[in-house]
This record gives structure tokens, C-alpha cells and sequence, in this order.
């Protein structure tokens, strides 16, 4: 008893201290206007405005794609991980990136797509003219998608790694072809792996504003832009807090649509 004590102290005051002081001093500002006074009118004017619903739909619609890019490359690229003989290895070198500061790896990128990149440079070398590559909301995705990969890539891969092997093994002595056994056998078993790493992606993309700012310019406007702009430039804490409060419903709407769905009868 005394050990779980131990444990459990350090761990709930870093969640009070951390996560739940800051969500309530978040929500408790979302209610109060620029002179400090109770109001609704912040919620009014988020839910009141075209500028900001098409935000937060610029939000998803970002989200859902960076999500269904990385969740497209991570499958394939995990399951064939899984299947090599030094896997653990070949792991660690797509999670190494991860190590790497975010903004270092976002300049980089700008090196890469902007006029004087190295990606135009080679395409003057084909004989064609170099192109706006950066500040385009195609460029945004592939960046943010790039960032995130590992983090799709690894809970796929964990998940593929666990199912027995004699399964897979069954599934083709039954007579089931490769694309029957994956599914039936490989697809459901990963399940959770690939609804943990949507949770993982999706869910930090919707509040992208670093990557928004520095590879999409101002072409690419979304919620966390908007968070940015009301706390740095405008000062308007109460709107800024609102945006935050309609973010962090939107994670939780996430994590409820993406959670583990027991059966019933099944223990």
C-alpha cells in the first residue's frame, strides 16, 4: 500500500498541477471578456462567425488528411518491419527523427521547398522553371505528415508484432490467400494499433500552428493559428481560451469515436 502511495502522490499532483490547473484556467478565461468581466459573448462570437467555423473545418479537414497519409505509409512500412530480421533496429532509425528539435527539422524543410531549394535547384537541372513549392497547403501537409509517420508508424508496428504468428500460419493452411489472411487475420488483430496512432496523429494536428506559420504562410489558416494570434497579437486571452476549450472538445469527440469497442457477450 505504502508503494502504490509512493507512486501515485509524484503522479496525481503532475496531473493536477499540469493538466488540470491549466484546463480550468483555460476554461475559466474563455468566460471572461478583454476587461475581465463574465461573458458569454466569446462563445457567441466563436459560434457566431463564418471566419471561425471555417477555421475549425480548415482544422479537420487538415487533420483528417495528414492522418490518412501517415496511416496510408505507416501500415505498409510497419508490417513489413515486422517481418525483417533486424526489426528493432530498422525501428529505431525511423523513430531517431523524433529526437530531432521540430523547428530544425522545419527550417530544413524550407531549405528543401523554397525558391532556392535544393528540390527547385534540381528541377532547373531537368530544364524546367522553378516552382512555388512552399506556402502551398500541399507542402503543409507533406511536412506535417512527415513529422507525425513515427508516430503512427510505431503503435501499428507494436500491434502487428504481438499477433501469433501460428494465426497467420492457420489462415494460409486453410486454404486463405494472402490478401484473405490479411483481412481476416492481420487487419482486425492491429486494430488497436492503427486506433492509437490516429489518436496520436490526429489529435496534436488539429492544434498545429508552428509548421502552419513557417510552411504554409498565411495560405494555411486553422484553429491553432487563430490561438496563436488572439494570446501573441490581439491580447483577447478570452477568445484565445475559447478556441482552446473547442479544441480540446474536439480531442475528446476524437478519443471517444477512436476508442476500443468491446463486444457484447465478450469478456
Amino acid at each position: 500500500m505504502k508503494n502504490r502511495l509512493f507512486y501515485f502522490i509524484p503522479y496525481s499532483l503532475w496531473l493536477i498541477l499540469f493538466v488540470g490547473a491549466p484546463i480550468i484556467l483555460m476554461l475559466g478565461e474563455s468566460f471572461l471578456s478583454v476587461s475581465h468581466h463574465f461573458t458569454f459573448a466569446n462563445y457567441q462570437d466563436f459560434l457566431g462567425s463564418g471566419t471561425y467555423l471555417r477555421m475549425m473545418f480548415n482544422s479537420v479537414w487538415y487533420a483528417f488528411l495528414i492522418t490518412l497519409i501517415t496511416l496510408i505509409v505507416s501500415f505498409p512500412t510497419a508490417l513489413f518491419l515486422s517481418n525483417l530480421k533486424y526489426k528493432q533496429f530498422w525501428l529505431l532509425l525511423i523513430i531517431l527523427p523524433t529526437w530531432i528539435n521540430l523547428l530544425l527539422k522545419t527550417y530544413a524543410f524550407i531549405g528543401l521547398l523554397s525558391k532556392d531549394g535544393s528540390i527547385n535547384h534540381f528541377i532547373e537541372l531537368l530544364g524546367f522553371a522553378p516552382q512555388q513549392l512552399l506556402f502551398t497547403d500541399a507542402s503543409f501537409i507533406l511536412v506535417a505528415a512527415y513529422i507525425e509517420i513515427p508516430f503512427m508508424i510505431l503503435p501499428i508496428f507494436n500491434s502487428i508484432n504481438e499477433i501469433d504468428r501460428s494465426l497467420i500460419n492457420a489462415s494460409y493452411d486453410l486454404g486463405a490467400t494472402k490478401w484473405q489472411t490479411f483481412r481476416r487475420v492481420i487487419l482486425p488483430l492491429s486494430a488497436d494499433g492503427i486506433r492509437a496512432g490516429i489518436q496520436a496523429v490526429f489529435i496534436p494536428s488539429l492544434s498545429l500552428f508552428m509548421i502552419t506559420r513557417l510552411i504554409g504562410g498565411n495560405r494555411v489558416i486553422t484553429l491553432g493559428t487563430a490561438i496563436e494570434e488572439h494570446f501573441l497579437v490581439t491580447q483577447n486571452w478570452g477568445l484565445g481560451s475559447t478556441i482552446g476549450v473547442v479544441l480540446i472538445i474536439a480531442m475528446i469527440i476524437t478519443m471517444a469515436l477512436t476508442r476500443e469497442r468491446k463486444k457484447r457477450g465478450r469478456k
